[in-house]
C-alpha cells in the first residue's frame, strides 16, 4: 500500500552545494533525507514524498525520464542546468543561486500536485469500508473524501453543507469511523423534527420532576455521545435560545440538565449539518453569528447529484446491491434508462434515486427497466415503445371476453348502449368501436388531452392509444 511522507528526498551524494541546498530546505521548515541515486529505488517502493529533488549534472535526461515514468503519482524538482523533459510530474527546475521566493513557489508546486493525484492516499480497513457509501468517481466526491481525510483525525467542529438528500449523514459517519472516536458512539439528532420545548431536555437532559411527566431522571444526547461524536442534523431548524445554550456547550464544554443545578463536563466531537443557506439566516436574525463561526471550523459542502451525474451509474448499482441484500428483489437497467436517468434534474437527489430504485424493483422484480418503464417524469430520451403485434381479430376477441370477464363492469350509458340484445342484433365491432371510442374521448378531456396521462388511466400503453386514436381518426382537439 502507498504511503505519503512529508519528507523531501535529495538525491545525491554529500559536497558543499548539496549542503546549502539541505540548510535552506530546513531553515524553511522542511524535513529532508539525502540519499544515494542506488538507494533511491528502495525508498520510493511503497513511499510518496512531498518532492524528490535530482540533480541533473549527475543524472542522465533519459534516466531522470525513466524515473518520472516510473513513478507517476510523484512530484520532482530538478537541480541544476534545466533540461528539455516534458513530463507532467517534474514540476520545475530550482535555479542557483537559491533564493527564497523561487523555493517557496517550487514547494508550493509540489503540495498541489500531491493534492490533485491522490489516489494512492492510505486507507485503512474502516475508510474502505466506509467509503463504499460515499459512492462516485466525480471531482466533487473526491474532494469530499479528501476533506474526509483531512479533518478526521483533529477534534475540529465540521459543519457539512448541501441540499437535502445529498447524503450529509453519510459523510457524517464516515468522519466518525475513521477517528480517534470510532470505539465511541455515533449520535445523530435533527433538530428540526424536535419540538423546540422538548430539544433542549433531548440534548442535555432533564432531572426526576423537572417538568410535567419527567417521572425519572434522563440522560441527553451530549451525555450519551460521550467519547464519541455528536451529529446535529438541520442545525438551521435549531430555535434561537437553544443556539445560546449550544454555544457555551461549544466554548465552556460544560451543560446542566434541564431542572438540574450540577455542571457535567462534555468530552464530545459535534458534527453539524444544513440545507439551509446560515449566512443569510444571521442577517435576517434568525441564526446566532457567533454560533455559526464556531460551527464552521471545517466546512464540506456535499455537490448536488445534478452537479455529478457521471456518478449515478455507480450510485445505481450500490442501490440495487443494498435492496438486494435486505432480501426485496433485485432490477436492472437498460443502457438508455441509464442516460436518461442522467438527463433529470432530480431535486430530491441521492434520496430520490434511491426510492426510484425501490419503486421499481417492487414493479419489475428481476426484471430489465427500460425508458418506457421508467415514470413519466424520469423519461427524458424518446424511444420507440415495442408493442407486440396483435391482429384485429385477436383485439376484437379480447375486447369481447373482457366485457364477459370478472373485473368491475365498465360505465356504459344506456341512452346509447342497450342493456339486453334487440330482436334485430347489434354491429358487435361498430359498438365495440364506438365505446373504445367514448372511453378515449372522455380519458382525453378528464387528462387535459395529455396523451401519456389518459393512456394510464385506461389501463394501457402510451403507444397502444396513440394507434388506436390514429385507427378512429381522433385527435388531441
Amino acid at each position: 500500500m502507498m504511503q505519503t511522507d512529508q519528507r523531501i528526498l535529495l538525491v545525491g551524494n554529500p559536497s558543499e552545494r548539496i549542503n546549502r541546498l539541505l540548510c535552506v530546505f530546513e531553515f524553511l521548515g522542511e524535513q529532508v533525507e539525502l540519499v544515494g541515486f542506488d538507494k533511491l529505488e528502495l525508498h520510493t517502493a511503497k513511499t510518496r514524498f512531498r518532492s524528490i529533488v535530482l540533480p541533473t549534472e549527475t543524472q542522465s535526461k533519459e534516466l531522470i525520464q525513466s524515473l518520472a515514468s516510473a513513478l507517476p503519482w510523484q512530484p520532482f524538482l530538478l537541480l541544476g542546468e534545466q533540461l528539455d523533459i516534458k513530463m507532467s510530474n517534474i514540476l520545475g527546475c530550482v535555479e542557483e543561486p537559491l533564493n527564497y521566493p523561487q523555493l517557496t513557489e517550487m514547494l508550493h508546486f509540489c503540495q498541489v500536485f500531491g493534492q490533485v493525484k491522490r489516489p494512492e492516499v492510505p486507507t485503512s480497513a474502516n475508510q474502505t469500508k466506509l467509503f463504499r457509501s460515499l459512492v462516485g468517481r466525480s471531482q466533487g466526491v473526491a474532494n469530499v473524501r479528501h476533506l474526509i481525510n483531512q479533518v478526521a483525525s483533529s477534534e475540529a467542529t465540521v459543519l457539512i453543507l448541501g441540499q437535502s438528500g445529498t447524503g450529509k449523514e453519510v459523510v457524517a459517519r464516515n468522519i466518525h469511523y475513521i477517528s480517534d472516536r470510532s470505539s465511541g458512539p455515533f449520535i445523530p439528532v435533527n433538530c428540526g423534527a424536535i419540538p423546540a420545548e422538548l430539544l433542549e431536555s433531548e440534548l442535555f437532559g432533564h432531572e426526576k420532576g423537572s417538568f410535567t411527566g419527567a417521572i425519572s431522571a434522563r440522560k441527553g444526547r451530549f451525555e450519551l455521545a460521550e467519547k464519541g461524536t455528536l451529529f446535529l442534523d438541520e442545525i438551521g431548524d435549531m430555535p434561537l435560545q437553544m443556539q445560546v445554550k449550544l454555544l457555551r456547550v461549544l466554548q465552556e464544554k460544560v451543560f446542566e440538565r434541564v431542572g438540574g443545578t450540577k455542571s457535567i463536563s462534555t468530552d464530545v466531537r459535534v458534527v453539524a449539518a444544513t440545507h439551509r443557506d446560515l449566512e443569510s439566516m444571521i442577517e435576517a436574525g434568525d441564526f446566532r453569528e457567533d454560533l455559526y463561526y464556531r460551527l464552521n471550523v471545517f466546512p464540506i459542502e456535499m455537490p448536488a447529484l445534478c452537479e455529478r451525474k457521471e456518478d449515478i451509474p455507480l450510485l445505481l448499482q450500490e442501490l440495487i446491491s443494498r435492496v438486494y441484500n435486505e432480501g426485496r428483489g433485485r432490477v436492472r437497467f437498460t443502457q438508455r434508462a441509464i442516460e436518461s436517468l442522467k438527463e433529470h434534474a432530480w431535486s430530491g437527489n441521492v434520496r430520490e434515486l434511491s426510492n426510484l430504485v425501490e419503486r421499481l424493483t417492487i414493479l419489475y422484480p428481476g426484471g430489465l427497466v427500460d425508458v418506457n418503464d421508467l415514470p413519466l417524469k424520469y423519461r427524458h430520451i424518446d424511444v420507440p415503445e415495442y408493442c407486440v403485434e396483435i391482429s384485429e381479430e385477436q383485439q376484437e376477441r379480447d375486447a369481447f371476453a373482457s366485457l364477459f370477464s370478472d373485473e368491475e363492469p365498465i360505465d356504459i350509458p344506456e341512452t346509447r348502449f342497450p342493456s339486453e340484445l334487440p330482436p334485430e342484433g347489434v354491429n358487435l365491432k361498430d359498438l365495440l368501436a364506438e365505446l373504445e371510442i367514448d372511453m378515449i374521448r372522455q380519458a382525453l378531456d378528464k387528462q387535459d388531452n395529455v396523451v401519456a396521462r389518459a393512456a394510464e388511466m385506461l389501463g394501457i400503453r402510451r403507444t397502444t392509444l396513440v394507434e388506436k386514436m390514429r385507427k378512429y381518426g381522433l385527435g388531441k382537439d
